[in-house]
């Protein structure tokens, strides 16, 4: 998109507006002014130039695609540990990569030890590991990181660049989105790359009634999140050949107009998405005494309660264990589904589940067109029983 115009006949190459802009994007070349990437629509030359040279002009033109290359990950680091969407994102980088002959590569910002970290995804096949390694970035403060970040993505042009939908990149996704005036594509549960480098991103839509083939043709890069445990967690390669590049933290980035005043140290808690065991109430389970036999049975598995959002809304749980759009997406070895009518909302964030039970009455449920095992029968027959033959076994 072309976003700025320039009237060559009213500006007189003053430089006001290059000397005015607070992030080098514009200069003069030739007989004209020029604009980069790192211009953020701000509007500072427009009020400044003398001439009234300059305009604000939405309206598509013709992109070179050939000029932005390879993927770029955002790698997101939690108390100091890689988060583990990371290596889910290298995974399906990768498998597109190898489609158009694209390297992988990621960007790490952070505090003390990031150069450090970003050792451990050289064994996964990336090529480069671009680090912001300075004391300002301790802790997250969104300007300072999207200011990095942006830097690196001007100077790397990645076609795509993937981003978790946590709670952080869904903070720093559109900032950088909007920057680069491009498209974001949020909480994606598939990706695809067509051979002119088109990503095909895949999400539910209109409340999960149809998933959306999303693209981004007009301009680049292509920004997506991606919800932790969707996608396959990348492998390592036999001989690692990728490279750490430690890039300059400049004042720009470090200056932030957000001011920590305190931090604390939350104890750290298990995560419905980390469960390998878990059993789900469904609106078929109807009130607190059907919840208490669920709780009954995953406390007997050693798993976690989880809840579909009907439950939530009704005040049978919290959103921290609901499954689906507005909650979370899971993976465990072994869900039992009790009560759940399986809609899209839900089954799109667990159907990668490697054994899948249902239990409802009804034989027409969607939730047994995703489920391995299905048992049509009332509930509040079935999981005390499940429960029962679960806690003698454990007994032998």
């Amino acid at each position: 998109m072309e976003l700025l115009k320039f009237n060559a006949k009213k500006c007189t190459l003053c430089g006001i507006c290059v000397d005015k802009c607070p992030f080098g994007s514009l200069a003069i070349e030739g007989s004209g002014i020029t604009v980069n990437e790192t211009c953020r629509m701000c509007g500072i030359c427009v009020r400044s130039c003398p001439e009234k040279a300059i305009r604000f002009e939405q309206k598509a033109k013709a992109f070179d695609k050939n000029r932005w290359k390879d993927f770029l990950i955002f790698v997101e680091q939690e108390r100091g540990d890689i988060h583990p969407v990371t290596y889910e994102l290298i995974g399906e980088a990768r498998k597109m990569a190898a489609k158009v002959g694209y390297q992988v590569n990621c960007v790490m910002i952070g505090g003390k030890g990031t150069a450090e970290n970003a050792k451990q995804l050289l064994p996964y096949g990336v090529d480069k590991v671009y680090v912001y390694e300075d004391e300002c970035f301790e802790g997250f403060r969104a300007d300072c990181y999207a200011q990095a970040a942006a830097n690196c993505i001007a100077a790397a042009r990645p076609s795509a660049v993937l981003i978790g939908a946590t709670s952080l990149g869904r903070s720093l996704a559109p900032r950088l989105s909007t920057r680069f005036h491009t498209g974001l594509t949020a909480d994606c549960t598939e990706l695809d790359i067509k051979p002119n480098t088109d990503m095909v991103q895949i999400r539910p839509a209109f409340g999960g009634n149809i998933m959306a083939q999303i693209g981004i043709t007009r301009s680049r890069p292509q920004f997506a999140t991606v919800r932790y445990k969707v996608m396959d967690r990348a492998a390592k390669v036999a001989n690692p050949k990728g490279s750490i590049v430690l890039c300059e933290v400049t004042e720009e980035m470090s200056h932030s107009g957000i001011r920590i005043v305190s931090s604390e140290m939350i104890a750290a808690k298990t995560n419905l998405e980390d469960a390998e065991i878990i059993v789900v109430a469904g609106r078929g389970v109807r009130n607190e005494g059907g919840v208490e036999l669920c709780r009954k049975l995953a406390d007997a598995l050693h798993g976690q309660l989880a809840f579909t959002r009907p439950m939530v809304e009704n005040g049978f749980g919290d959103q921290a264990h609901q499954i689906g759009l507005s909650g979370r997406t899971v993976r465990p070895k072994l869900i039992i589904t009790c009560g759940v009518s399986g809609a899209i909302q839900f089954t799109s964030c667990m159907s990668a589940s490697e054994c899948i039970v249902a239990i409802n009455d009804d034989p027409a449920a969607q939730i047994f067109g995703k489920a391995h095992y299905c048992i049509v029968d009332d509930l509040f027959r079935v999981v005390p029983r499940l429960t029962e033959l679960v806690q003698n076994r454990k007994e032998d």
